[in-house]
């Protein structure tokens, strides 16, 4: 395997031309990233010894594409310009280069003009590598160098016939200012990113990395290396499964001691194969993968699965051997699905792709399903086949050591044949992206998951997840409008209903049966479910036949005041479940009011019910597309049918705005936040879980910035201090002990309210004094009386800022009602999160109370999240009390935590994490 010499990312420091580590190079602005066709680069800041590679770079362009970039002849590059070019300083100037495997591909630089903010842009790429993207990606990287070295503006100088490198400009997104002078375009634009360039990226985003997952799932052929004639291995079964699927294309065996394995032709090495290879199933020992990788990496293998286990799985030399194998991959263009994975499957007739151990498909359909767990992938293959749940494709991505459930939901996002969309994650890689698109995609495709390892109770399971907190991963789906089951059942019992039955417009349910114990057991469901039950279930009786039963359903459906219907049916004696499975199938696919509503059953101890509620019966569709679901009870047909009801209602709901609060002032804030950390004061206070508690004063600067005002205090030592604080502020006032632990008790026994007189003021600080033991308090102005809450931020290691409401008090801190949501926050998310605790009543009035001013708290929940979001070094913020009354939101006491920022964001330019 090899290692080009430019320190990847994890491979220890860049060496310089003189052997040791170089002095601030940049090593955080190295990515991989995927491109326009899928394919995938590397880049990474230049360093002279890369001027070699520059020169062969040149050597490789055409005449044409040399006269664009250095406008002239430029035949050969000489070699005061090759350490020119390839020696920068990482600051003034800055180069990045495209590297595929050894090769730089591509390069783009900024050189800052003298005396400005403002740097001289520029870009060349190798002729049989453009239209790949390139030049959007060196752009998009640049300007965020650009911008963390200061710079505001960048300039650049083209020649007019220069089109490609014009749309560059032009399409990035970019309010470009241009001038014409003697054929030369003269172009500035500002490099801060707009609300169109950021959206410009997304799309780019989400175009290249659908197309990387497309050229894994639609491969025209696929080496089996590890093809095995032994039927105990591996590698046989994948062989056999391709063979069996009937795969569109040729399939080749590689294995050195046999000329042939299952009656096909056998090759030694990957390299012997004579036509292109797309895809590569690798089933070998993890000892030879990297043999098999190098010769893939010559072949020029567009991805790879990987079968083969032993790596992360197996501790610290097994995930060091794993990111090497990711790593060498992306250099040369490839992604990477694996190792220890099931495999990969393509339904469609067009590919018929069965790159699995599975020896058991379901049928096609229109449902696409990502899996971590390969071991748990062949079992639940077979469940899909034995609940009739067709499938469009299918990944078990093992070890996600590269393509992960985010690339997938990118594909999904725009694949024509997938509507409904399942997941089973044992992790995370980057939830804050994996939030952003799942909120997109969730408005047009539901999005099933189970979410394994809250506990993570396996040691293995403990080593390999990022810790993430049950509150977070909740939030994260609750606002994404992920419908979240705790079970492989409930997930397939769900994806029944999406699957082959429309969204209900609303969540009134009718139930319709042959026996009341059902209708009732289903109607006690269907309420605690949160749904509404349209009249009292209904009886046709034990000895109805089938036409009565169809009747009773197809009135139902045609109620107005009903969105879906359960039918319930247990068969009498010696008599079959089958006609009635037809009546009821007869009604829902040939009423066209039926058509609209969706309708669930259970059929109890009937045979041959499923295939008569498939669509066109035993001799029409297949099972699991335009069928009846039905449960083996009425619990799981109402719970089901429960969670799609809220999901349609989470898809009509409004999607909310991502708006910046009015008066935020986020350069004075990063201005507050560097000039602190910059001086670190000797009195800052460490928390236990990271970073530095900020001192009052610079926490009411930073909140300041946000348009977040505390209530004018005073820090004071001794009576007299406090005294004249107290007049100073204006009477009346609270005193407060600086001790956390004694100011947040439940019994106030740190505070003393509605001082109203220099006496009360000097008796109240005797009282604490003798409680502490300090003579330091706080005076703070009477804020108006209202209802105590307590805003949070808290940084998660795996999903960034989360943030939490909810009131204050003993009875809420034991029953935990909080209510979370991560950041970003729109004005829906704000307005549902003040809402949603269990006590959020009392801020309505509840009792008698007067209602709170719920907008002032939705404002300042933004603007504590705009503060989350802006400022990645805030570890933790608690804004306790917050007084919310019919006269605002007053926070009375804040506690801000910075620190360098560790989480993982979804911001800044386009790369694979």
């Amino acid at each position: 395997m090899t290692v080009d010499d430019g320190q990847r990312a994890g491979d220890g420091p860049a060496e310089g031309p003189g052997g040791g580590a170089e002095a601030g190079y940049p090593r955080h602005w190295q990515a991989d990233v995927v491109l326009a066709d899928g394919g995938t680069v590397h880049l990474r800041p230049l360093r002279p010894a890369d001027g070699p590679r520059l020169v062969e770079l040149h050597s490789r362009m055409s005449d044409r594409t040399r006269y664009f970039r250095y406008f002239g002849a430029y035949p050969r590059m000489p070699e005061a310009d090759m350490r020119r070019f390839s020696t920068v300083d990482h600051h003034d100037r800055v180069a990045l280069g495209a590297f595929l495997g050894d090769d730089v591909v591509a390069v783009g630089r900024f050189d800052r003009l003298p005396a400005t903010t403002s740097a001289e842009v520029a870009f060349v790429v190798e002729d049989a590598h453009q239209g790949r993207g390139l030049g959007s990606i060196l752009l998009e990287h640049l300007a965020a160098a650009a911008r963390e070295r200061g710079l505001r503006r960048f300039e650049a100088e083209v020649l007019a016939e220069n089109g490609p490198m014009l749309r560059v400009f032009r399409d990035a997104g970019y309010s470009v200012r241009r001038e014409v002078e003697e054929g030369i375009l003269h172009l500035e634009f500002d490099v801060d990113p707009t609300e169109r360039s950021m959206a410009v990226a997304r799309a780019r985003e989400q175009a290249a990395e659908a197309r990387s997952v497309h050229n894994v799932l639609h491969p025209r052929s696929v080496a089996v290396v590890g093809a095995s004639a032994d039927q105990a291995k591996v590698g046989h079964a994948v062989l056999a499964n391709l063979l069996a699927a009937n795969f569109a294309g040729p399939v080749y065996p590689v294995n050195a001691e046999h000329r042939s394995v299952r009656g096909v032709r056998a090759y030694a090495s990957v390299l012997d194969i004579p036509d292109e290879v797309d895809l590569a199933v690798i089933a070998v020992p993890a000892a030879r993968v990297d043999e098999v990788l190098d010769a893939c990496l010559a072949k020029g293998v567009k991805a790879l699965v990987v079968v083969t286990s032993g790596f992360g799985e197996t501790g610290a030399d097994g995930r060091s051997q794993e990111r090497r194998l990711v790593r060498e991959a992306r250099a040369h263009g490839m992604r990477v699905v694996g190792p220890n994975a099931l495999g990969v499957v393509n339904t469609d007739p067009e590919v018929r792709l069965n790159a699995t151990l599975a020896p058991r498909l379901p049928g096609s359909g229109r449902v696409g399903f990502f899996c971590q767990s390969g071991a748990l992938g062949v079992a639940i293959l077979a469940t899909a086949a034995n609940r009739g749940l067709g499938l469009s494709t299918f990944v078990s991505a093992g070890n996600r050591a590269d393509l992960s459930g985010n690339d997938l939901l990118q594909y999904w996002q725009t694949d024509p044949a997938t509507d409904v969309v399942l997941l089973y994650l044992e992790s995370f890689g980057n939830p804050r992206k994996f939030a952003r698109l799942a909120r997109r995609l969730g408005r047009t495709k539901p999005i099933v998951a189970v979410k394994s390892g809250r506990h993570a109770v396996s040691p293995a399971l403990r080593a390999t997840s990022v810790p993430v907190d049950e509150a977070s991963v909740q939030a994260l789906f609750e606002q994404s409008g992920v419908i979240r089951v705790e079970s492989l059942a409930q997930l397939f019992d769900t994806a029944l209903v999406l699957a082959n039955q429309p969204l209900p417009s609303g969540d009134r349910v009718a139930v319709v049966g042959n026996a009341s114990a059902l209708g009732v057991l289903a109607a006690d469901v269907a309420l605690a479910q949160g749904m509404r039950v349209a009249g009292d279930p209904v009886d046709v009786g034990a000895g109805a036949g089938p036409e009565e039963f169809g009747a009773a359903v197809r009135a139902a459906v045609r109620r107005e005041d009903v969105d879906a219907v359960v039918a319930v049916f247990v068969p009498p004696l010696a008599v079959s479940g089958a006609e009635y499975a037809r009546a009821l199938r007869a009604v829902v696919f040939e009423d066209s009011l039926a058509a609209a509503k969706p309708v669930v059953s259970t059929f109890l101890a009937a045979e041959g019910v499923p295939e008569e509620l498939a669509a066109g019966g035993p001799d029409g569709a297949a099972p699991g597309w335009g069928s009846v679901p039905s449960y083996p009870s009425p619990e799981r047909a109402v719970s089901a049918l429960a969670r799609i009801a809220r999901y349609a209602r989470w898809r009509s709901a409004p999607q909310g705005d991502f708006v910046t609060p009015v008066g935020v002032r986020p350069d004075q804030a990063r201005s507050v936040v560097d000039g602190w950390m910059a001086s670190r004061p000797a009195g800052g206070v460490e928390e236990p879980g990271g970073g530095c508690r900020l001192p009052d004063e610079e926490a009411v600067r930073l909140l300041r910035c946000y348009g977040v005002d505390v209530v004018d205090f005073r820090r004071v030592r001794g009576a007299g201090e406090a005294v004249r604080a107290a007049a100073e502020l204006g009477y009346p006032v609270a005193l407060k002990s600086p001790d956390r632990r004694l100011r947040h008790r439940n019994d106030l026994v740190g505070v003393r309210l509605d001082l109203d007189s220099a006496d009360s003021v000097r008796a109240a600080h005797r009282a604490l004094r003798e409680l502490s033991g300090s003579p330091e308090v706080y005076v703070q102005r009477m804020a108006p009386k209202g209802v105590s809450c307590v805003i949070g931020v808290q940084d998660d290691p795996s999903f960034g800022a989360v943030l939490s409401f909810g009131l204050s008090g003993i009875v809420t801190d034991l029953l935990g009602d909080r209510a979370y949501r991560a950041v970003p926050l729109s004005d829906v998310d704000a307005s549902e999160l003040v809402r949603a605790p269990r006590a959020a009543p009392l801020l309505t009035g509840y009792g008698g109370g007067e209602p709170a001013r719920l907008d002032a708290l939705e404002d300042l929940v933004l603007r504590v999240a705009s503060l989350a979001e802006d400022v990645p070094e805030l570890r933790a913020l608690r804004l306790e009390p917050v007084l919310a009354s019919s006269a605002g939101a007053f926070v009375t006491g804040a506690t801000l935590t910075i620190g360098p920022p560790p989480t993982r964001t979804d911001t800044g330019p386009r790369r694979l994490r």
